[in-house]
């Protein structure tokens, strides 16, 4: 196995981890996320559609627990030595009356007790995409003796500022986004299927740039067209582009299952003077963004800096203008801690990572430009150089 983080690393991030649930009064974590998983131990496989979990106590071996058939082979990606990776039985997987945290349950009193009284309290992810009810209530009726609590994201906020070699891994990963934007463009034209160029863009995205190879993405391409641009979100059909229409690509280039997505607005003939103006609005919004991201910037700032832009213009945008991002499984790359708002309270730090989406949907039209950024020493690193006005097809 051949560690793309150093051990160092994974015992830096570790200790931060440990920080924080002391911080939060916690004895143990259990982890199901997976992006979190790998973030802790490298482990990475198409395993996460059954239970399995990282088990984290304060103090003492991490123990993952996975599907027996791929418990039997997570040593291939993970830094974890053999005995601290624990399959469950076949047996155990998809019936409608067993869980695998049934079994699990039992498994962690014989390898590592119970908590002891005075320190029940055990973290566990409630708001994953990968924690079921089903799974809390079997650790629940397994090891009663535990006051089982929200973490919050604990590991997704040790993961919101970047080390120096998680920043080289997205800067990869954007030379994968490029490419793939570049074969979306390419392929967008009048009389060619969505599914076509959705094919276009996947043999991109997995063909990457080099040495900069490419990693399966969190989230598919999206296709938003014509009036269906209006709303974001749309993956693609059979419906071949028409003069006239204008395309929203949204997409995101992975490598090593870290994210970078971009989002360009692509129009097949002149465009009308609505999407027009929504061009230049929203490119007086991102530069003012842009100009005002630095260390120590609240947030909301950025949120304020895009809201008042807009107003100049007439417009507003209701969603959240970014979200952090980085390490991404399906469903989602985002990180789900800090979202670009008005209602956020965090400050900007150097190497948090971000993607700002400067979608506008209207009525029976949409334009979209996202950036991905870092947030530097002095102001703010794009991850591409693309293009980021209306392009013409």
């Amino acid at each position: 196995m051949t560690l793309d983080i150093t051990r160092e690393e994974y015992d830096t991030r570790l200790a931060r981890v440990r920080a924080r649930m002391e911080l939060q009064g916690m004895a143990a974590l259990i982890v199901t996320d997976p992006a979190n998983i790998y973030y802790l131990c490298g482990y990475n496989a198409w395993s996460f559609y059954t239970p399995q979990m990282l088990f984290v106590p304060i103090e003492g071996d991490l123990l993952l627990f996975a599907r027996e058939m791929d418990a039997n082979g997570a040593h291939r990606t993970s830094w974890l030595p053999p005995e601290q990776i624990i399959g469950y039985p076949e047996r155990y997987v998809h019936r409608p009356h067993l869980h695998p945290f049934d079994w699990v349950a039992f498994a962690l009193r014989r390898r590592w007790q119970v908590v002891p009284a005075s320190r029940g309290v055990v973290g566990m992810e409630m708001d994953s995409h990968f924690t079921s009810p089903k799974g809390y209530r079997a650790l629940e009726h397994g090891v009663p003796e535990w006051k089982i609590v929200d973490s919050f994201e604990l590991v997704n906020w040790v993961r919101l500022v970047k080390s120096e070699a998680e920043v080289q891994l997205m800067r990869a990963a954007a030379r994968v986004t490029t490419a793939a934007m570049d074969a979306a463009i390419e392929a967008i034209e009048v009389g060619v299927a969505q599914n076509v160029v959705a094919s276009r863009i996947a043999a991109a995205q997995a063909l990457g740039d080099g040495p900069a190879w490419g990693d399966y993405p969190a989230i598919v391409p999206l296709l938003p067209t014509a009036e269906s641009a209006d709303t974001p979100h749309l993956t693609w059909t059979d419906r071949t582009f028409a003069p006239g229409d204008a395309v929203v690509v949204e997409l995101a280039g992975a490598h090593r299952r870290y994210h970078v997505p971009l989002a360009r607005t692509v129009t097949l003939g002149q465009p009308s003077d609505d999407l027009l103006r929504l061009e230049e609005a929203v490119a007086a919004g991102l530069d003012a963004v842009l100009s005002a991201a630095a260390p120590g910037v609240a947030v909301s700032a950025l949120a304020h800096a895009w809201n008042w832009k807009l107003a100049e213009y007439g417009l507003e945008k209701p969603s959240r203008l970014g979200y952090s991002i980085g390490i991404g499984y399906p469903p989602d790359w985002g990180e789900r801690t800090v979202s670009i708002r008005s209602e956020d309270e965090n400050d900007l730090e150097e190497n948090q990572t971000f993607h700002l989406i400067c979608g506008m949907w209207m009525d029976g039209f949409g334009y979209e430009v996202s950036e991905s950024v870092r947030i530097t020493a002095t102001g703010v690193e794009t991850f591409t150089s693309f293009p980021r006005g209306l392009i013409r097809r």
